[in-house]
């Protein structure tokens, strides 16, 4: 079996690697990667790479056919991908995330691939309201990084059939602990401020709603996706992956870190704007599909082994909001360097 992962070099990719290396040990895993965050390792000794048979390095705006030759299943994780890189990059992110997500798939299809598994997300809900959401509910993406999700979505329907397989993950809000860790992400940037000032400060009232699924969880769901057969609910599926009890206000994200640092302060904003990024997710639909590939990681653990793994590595950086954690940083300081253009290519 031979699988081809797309954006491995950024959260999700090295967790997803590591998860497929176990399940798969004799499969050929060939990452593709424009290597915007290689450097940004929370272990400089640990390269998740050294776990792939082959890495290739290239742009999926400028990715060859030649890579999907022999492949039985993609998992196309390459993106722009959150909202403050959507809204500073807001064509290249519809570029990337829309059009060339179609691009690899037409590719993908033509050279005989069996499965596509897009890793979309929740984000697409938007405004949900109080009622939790399902894949038939009407969307609301609020950002230029969700209404790119929208687009895609719609444009791989259209490739779909008896020979080529298309799974849509609308992700929860990813966390946990991975090689090349973020801290713009919810759970992970209130224990980063736990760890480094003793306080975790919500910018909010604390009242919005956040499905949560740690990374693991998600190369589990991947896994099951890059196997999926058409008649398990089709040759084209979109659901939400998740759990039900992983649904989250968060001013509890921020006590559950408290009850793992029971030091710290909390300090909730009920001044602050509203957040309209609030949504409820029904996560029934993938319990069904995939009862073997269900979360498996509470909060609780998504939490410690953020501790420990921040600890090992002697994080202290209270400051980490300014450093290459933060991903739009990361691109900031390859264009300041000259590395990257405007329409981030590398120069």
């Amino acid at each position: 079996m031979k699988i081809v992962i797309t954006g491995n070099m950024g959260y999700i990719g090295p967790v997803v690697v590591n998860h497929f290396r176990k399940v798969y040990p004799n499969a050929n895993l060939v990452g593709y990667d424009s290597g915007f965050f290689a450097g940004c390792l929370l272990d400089h000794l640990d390269y998740p790479e050294n776990q792939l048979d082959e890495q290739v390095f290239g742009d999926v705006r400028e990715i060859s056919n030649d890579l999907f030759e022999g492949v039985d299943a993609v998992v196309h994780l390459a993106a722009i991908s959150n909202d403050p890189m959507g809204h500073a990059f807001e064509e290249v992110t519809d570029k990337i995330n829309h059009l060339c997500s179609y691009e690899v798939a037409v590719r993908a299809k033509d050279a005989g691939v069996k499965n596509f598994v897009f890793a979309s997300s929740c984000s697409v809900y938007g405004a949900g309201g109080r009622n939790a959401k399902g894949e038939n509910d009407e969307l609301q993406p609020l950002t230029s990084y969700a209404r790119s999700k929208v687009s895609a979505e719609e444009a791989l329907r259209s490739l779909a059939n008896d020979g080529f397989t298309v799974t849509c993950l609308r992700f929860a809000t990813a966390c946990g602990i991975s090689p090349r860790l973020r801290l713009d992400l919810v759970l992970n940037d209130f224990v980063a401020n736990a760890l480094s000032t003793k306080k975790i400060e919500i910018l909010s009232d604390g009242t919005p709603l956040r499905p949560l699924i740690d990374v693991k969880d998600m190369a589990r769901a991947i896994e099951w996706a890059s196997l999926r057969k058409a008649g398990n609910e089709g040759n084209f599926l979109i659901v939400n992956a998740g759990s039900n009890e992983g649904n989250y206000r968060v001013k509890e994200l921020a006590e559950a870190v408290r009850k793992e640092l029971p030091e710290i302060e909390v300090a909730i904003s009920p001044q602050a704007a509203p957040d309209k990024r609030s949504y409820k997710v029904d996560f029934s639909l993938f319990e069904k599909l995939a009862p073997n590939h269900q979360p498996q990681n509470k909060l609780r653990d998504s939490v410690s082994g953020l501790i420990s793994g921040l600890r090992e590595t002697g994080f202290s950086n209270a400051h980490f909001r300014s450093s290459s954690y933060v991903r739009l940083n990361a691109l900031r300081k390859l264009q300041s360097k000259g590395k990257l253009n405007s329409e981030l290519y590398w120069q």
